[in-house]
């Protein structure tokens, strides 16, 4: 009994210690998002973006609505396209390559600031989200007008509903998801000790060990990426910084680990609420993960014609 009260001291001490860390980096960012859309800046990026969609054969409008999910999340994104639907309508290829847009970069200020403070440096970090979803959705644009795929109309299942503006209900939602964030990481901490002590992580580490060196990542890092692109990059980012900052981990496998992450994470809850909104399961699951491997394999490539001081120069963030 002593041994296991001593664990759960431990892992609340841990949960405390990782949320705290995440709270660093999420509170002022949020507070200046929410800055920035008070100010009309969200605004003007979608504005910016306008002619970039018309690229990936989408409306120029759809260009606030991944404004919005990059600088907020994807609930934010989705609140924007459900008031564009009132008066449109969509193909289930537009929202199908829009799915793949915002599901690859949402939220960067908040999760890309965690991706570095595991070991990624932010441009490059940027540069793969935005970079990849932009690569995707043009494939996904050209293979759907080619072949004259999913041209019939999209079936919304599911509207997000309109939050009140009010500041007093900003910062109560905002406390409500810091409370639950901890929650989780509780959790997903209790999880792992249990895995752990029950042998299934060992099995787990044995049986993807040949995948994950394919893509030059130890078996350590099993665990951590696969909650990451389970439940979300914020949890399995938050995991990888508790244990770069122990040593568990290498530079090499935290980055290539929220990499991997930043290109397909949240897969289970994000796919869904896509889905929901009329988006092809093909193109925002299938499509994100073959297009996440190629992109990790290339990544490998050229990682391994550098050198391991030029690697950590170029690559590997200083806040490590």
């Amino acid at each position: 009994m002593e041994k296991i009260i001593n664990a759960l001291r431990s892992i609340i001490k841990e949960a405390s210690l990782t949320t705290f860390e995440l709270l660093k980096i999420m509170i002022p960012i949020s507070i200046l998002v929410k800055i920035f859309a008070e100010f009309g800046i969200i605004d003007l990026l979608g504005d910016m973006l306008a002619p970039v969609m018309n690229i990936v054969g989408l409306p120029g409008s759809f260009g606030l609505v991944w404004a919005t999910a990059m600088l907020t999340n994807i609930y934010g994104g989705l609140v924007v396209f459900f008031s564009l639907s009132l008066t449109n309508t969509f193909s289930v290829a537009q929202v199908t390559i829009l799915g793949v847009l915002i599901l690859l970069a949402h939220n960067l200020p908040i999760e890309a600031r965690i991706t570095q403070k595991g070991g990624v440096r932010l441009w490059f970090m940027v540069l793969l989200r935005i970079g990849g979803a932009f690569v995707l959705g043009w494939i996904l644009y050209f293979l759907f007008s080619t072949f004259q795929l999913y041209t019939g109309p999209s079936t919304i299942w599911w509207t997000p509903g309109f939050s009140d503006p009010g500041l007093v209900y900003w910062v109560l939602g905002e406390c409500r998801n810091y409370v639950m964030i901890f929650l989780i990481i509780l959790s997903l901490l209790t999880l792992m000790y249990i895995l752990k002590k029950s042998g299934v992580i060992g099995r787990l580490n044995s049986t993807l060990e040949p995948v994950l060196k394919f893509l030059g990542m130890s078996k350590n890092v099993a665990p951590l990426t696969l909650i990451g692109m389970t439940l979300g990059l914020a949890y399995g980012g938050g995991l990888i910084l508790r244990e770069t900052q122990s040593s568990c981990l290498t530079k090499k496998d935290s980055f290539l680990s929220l990499s991997m992450m930043g290109l397909s994470h949240s897969l289970i809850e994000d796919t869904l609420l896509l889905l929901t909104i009329g988006a092809s399961l093909v193109g925002i699951l299938v499509g994100r993960l073959v297009f996440t491997l190629l992109i990790m394999i290339i990544l490998i490539r050229c990682i391994n014609y550098l050198s391991p001081k030029k690697f950590i120069k170029y690559f590997v963030s200083k806040k490590l």
